[in-house]
């Protein structure tokens, strides 16, 4: 049994009827390409066109040295952006990873497994889905003080590793894989580790690349932790540092417009990437969400 292809619903062929559609959707994805462009654009274009009036969507004269100017600056307390992106690079990777295990783990567990308090469990993992990350910040600052996390490098890791929607998309995927498919493996003398190996991870795999996304956005683009819970400049991110540029270069805040359009083409690049390699199995995920 292979995972679920949402995507083969789409035509192999093309034929005429898909003109009408076409007509519609290629200016509407060129419009909403638009953005990407000017990013790209953006962070290649010296002083001048940043702040050329009226503003250019094209770059005339493209430069390196916006690049340059952020990769040789040093912050005010010594610290250079690599060690910022290196944090970033690998908070994002450790995060991602064990949000993905953990999120498929408990998952199999709520769906597959008969245990007490297992409705109460995912209801309570449901309801945290409607609180906002402002409704529990000083809820999750007091429990982080008193676990002593404060200006560590683990307090960027272990408060986004609870992921409701992570546990919430994979425990409905996962309720439709028949039961009669594990009792078959289990028969077969396969062990509960052997069966989430082999059985549900390759059946689940749209479900995990939609969590591998969204985990990614989140830590990549986050700058709570470091805002709130770090001192030293050493353990803080590329995020919350490309926050910080426009007002650090020098108290110029027009010199600081160079390195923040080259930081946001940085910023902006491994969503790019990350969604371009996944897209098919989050459509699959699309798809099979809305089968009934």
């Amino acid at each position: 049994m292979s995972a679920f292809q949402g995507t083969r619903m789409n035509p192999s062929k093309f034929h005429k009827s898909q003109l009408k559609f076409l007509a519609f959707l290629i200016p509407l994805a060129i419009f909403m390409a638009l953005p990407i462009v000017y990013i790209f654009f953006h962070a290649f274009k010296p002083i001048d066109e940043l702040f050329a009036y009226p503003p250019r969507f094209f770059v005339e004269n493209p430069t390196l040295q916006n690049f340059v100017d952020l990769f040789t600056k040093t912050n005010d307390t010594g610290v250079p952006m690599s060690r910022f992106l290196f944090n970033s690079v690998v908070i994002t990777l450790i995060v991602v990873v064990l949000t993905v295990i953990i999120s498929t783990m408990a998952g199999y567990a709520l769906s597959k497994k008969n245990f007490r308090m297992k409705k109460a469990i995912f209801e309570i993992n449901t309801l945290a889905l409607m609180f906002v990350p402002a409704a529990v910040m000083i809820p999750r600052y007091l429990l982080i003080d008193e676990l002593g996390l404060i200006n560590t490098f683990l307090v960027h890791i272990l408060p986004l590793l609870a992921m409701p929607i992570g546990l919430f998309l994979v425990k409905q995927f996962i309720d439709q894989i028949p039961d009669e498919l594990l009792e078959a493996a289990r028969l077969d003398g396969a062990s509960d580790f052997q069966i989430f190996v082999r059985i549900i991870i390759p059946l689940v795999k749209p479900a995990i690349a939609t969590i591998a996304i969204l985990s990614f956005q989140l830590v990549w683009n986050s700058v709570e932790s470091s805002s709130l819970y770090v001192n030293d400049e050493g353990l803080k991110t590329f995020s919350f540092y490309m926050s910080t540029l426009t007002s650090t270069v020098e108290g110029n805040n027009v010199a600081g417009q160079g390195l923040a359009a080259a930081a946001s083409l940085i910023m902006f690049v491994p969503n790019l990437i990350i969604f371009i390699i996944l897209q098919s199995q989050v459509m699959n995920t699309m798809a099979h969400s809305g089968i009934k």
